[in-house]
């Protein structure tokens, strides 16, 4: 019962939150807290327990749901989706913290944020295909409304537009479940069944007409151009924390339906398709830095920076090789914490000077010298600095597809370069020079946002010297799954 529990306390605290005094703020922010926090140190204990030297699924959970269609409640984790289950714990957590100084509709905005979680955990570790939509539709509703009610100026457009292309994305992806079923022997929706048992072997054009299917719904997700409009709106309207979950976890979800539906159930058809996935991510790699470099808004920029950033994804998973998938799968861990202290430092300055326009700052970083060195992980970190998270997840990304793909990683690496032009200009504009009188009372980061950080800077760190801790997690799984395409 240990995924069901990490899955599910969440939707319990939310549930309580609706039941207790919306002017009782302080035990609605409590209990929220909890909520969240339990989920984190079961992950840690999953963590702990889980057996490196193994591909196989592990801490199952099978029983029948709707036999007379095969649907089952299955839950399991392994390689791919323990990082994940990780990641997402910690984020929402964090995210929770740091939406402490919410004034407006706590009750709601907790209890959202808590179904919202229960969402993503079970998108990580469903292992039917069924039950694995009903989890991604479950994410979608909370989002929409944290953008959509506590968002910014425009926050009903971003939220109708979130909305519009993630189902529209969700209707082509059901239509892929659904031909995958009915065309399997006997019918089924078990993914791992699906993965091993070589149903559609040989049948190239159905394979592709599903991973194409599939595809559209995961590439919205990513999001891949040149379906990734919605993101930059999306990003700027959001409450800090919703930024957060968007960039360390929702984007993740597109390029882990990828991983562990596209891949392994319809493999000649990753196959097939690989090339033209390596060209879409050099694509987002090359038009999110340009348009980054572009940005005034230093929310828009650093949402535009996680289009470029997922291209590294998609360039190590379309090599087909194991060092370029788990790099891959490593960069969507390292990008998720990265991203996600990024956003909450962002929002740690907009709370005091109600502004993102990076121009309009100038030497803060003498009148905020904690913030200013919190920040300067965070950006090295996303430049690709070694010795920080961001770099190793890269390289191996790189390492992985330049046999495969010479020209396309090649000009790939220019985005390593545009991400240190737009990042350190940014920084030396807002940080360094005089400080501009009219930033002259702003404060430094309190305890509270210190708290959030911490866990995320410690880990963008620890991973820079010691990337064994999550690689070694991934990398029988993975091991295991390159062979089925060959």
């Amino acid at each position: 019962m240990l995924l069901s529990s990490i899955v599910f306390i969440p939707l319990l605290g939310g549930l309580l939150i609706l039941l207790m005094n919306r002017e009782n703020e302080w035990a609605i922010k409590t209990m929220a807290t909890i909520a969240a926090a339990i989920p984190v140190i079961l992950a840690g204990w999953l963590y702990y327990c889980f057996d490196q030297s193994t591909a196989d699924i592990q801490f199952a959970e099978k029983m029948d749901w709707i036999p007379s269609l095969g649907v089952s409640y299955f839950l399991g984790v392994d390689g791919l989706g323990l990082p994940m289950v990780i990641v997402t714990s910690l984020l929402s957590l964090v995210a929770i913290t740091v939406s402490w100084n919410i004034k407006t509709r706590v009750k709601e905005y907790f209890a959202l944020f808590l179904i919202l979680e229960t969402g993503m955990m079970g998108v990580f570790v469903a292992l039917d295909l069924f039950l694995f939509y009903i989890f991604w539709e479950l994410v979608l509703v909370p989002m929409y409304f944290i953008i959509g009610v506590w968002g910014g100026p425009r926050k009903e457009y971003a939220a109708i537009k979130f909305i519009i292309y993630t189902v529209v994305g969700s209707v082509f992806m059901l239509l892929g479940f659904l031909a995958i079923y009915f065309t399997s022997d006997p019918h089924t929706f078990n993914i791992i069944e699906l993965s091993q048992g070589n149903q559609f072997k040989g049948m190239l054009l159905f394979q592709n007409i599903a991973y194409l299917a599939l595809f559209l719904g995961f590439a919205v997700k990513v999001p891949i151009f040149p379906f990734h409009t919605w993101l930059p709106d999306a990003h700027v309207e959001a409450p800090t924390a919703g930024s957060i979950i968007l960039a360390g976890v929702l984007l993740k979800m597109g390029a882990y339906g990828l991983m562990r539906v596209c891949f392994p159930i319809l493999p000649e058809a990753a196959v097939y398709f690989a090339h033209c996935l390596a060209g879409l991510a050099l694509i987002n790699i090359l038009y999110g830095a340009f348009t980054a470099l572009a940005q005034t808004d230093l929310k828009k920029m650093i949402a535009y920076s996680s289009v470029s950033h997922m291209g590294y994804v998609l360039l190590g998973m379309s090599a087909l090789t194991v060092t370029g998938f788990n790099g891959a799968l490593l960069q969507m861990f390292n990008h998720g914490i990265i991203t996600g202290a990024l956003f909450m430092l962002v929002g740690v300055i907009y709370d005091r000077a109600h502004t993102r326009e990076i121009a309009g700052f100038g030497g803060i970083g003498k009148q905020m010298p904690a913030y200013t060195g919190l920040m300067a992980v965070a950006v090295m970190a996303a430049v690709g600095l070694p010795g920080l998270a961001g770099f190793i997840s890269e390289l191996l990304c790189f390492v992985g597809a330049f046999p495969v793909y010479k020209l396309i990683t090649s000009g790939a690496v220019l985005g390593v370069l545009l991400s240190a032009v737009y990042m350190l200009g940014m920084f030396q504009r807002i940080f360094t020079g005089e400080l501009n009188p009219k930033w002259a009372e702003l404060k430094d980061a309190d305890f509270r946002e210190w708290i959030s950080l911490l866990p995320l800077m410690a880990l963008i760190v620890l991973l820079g010297f010691y990337p064994r801790l999550i690689l070694d997690v991934m990398n029988m799984t993975i091991t295991h799954l390159i062979p089925r395409f060959q």
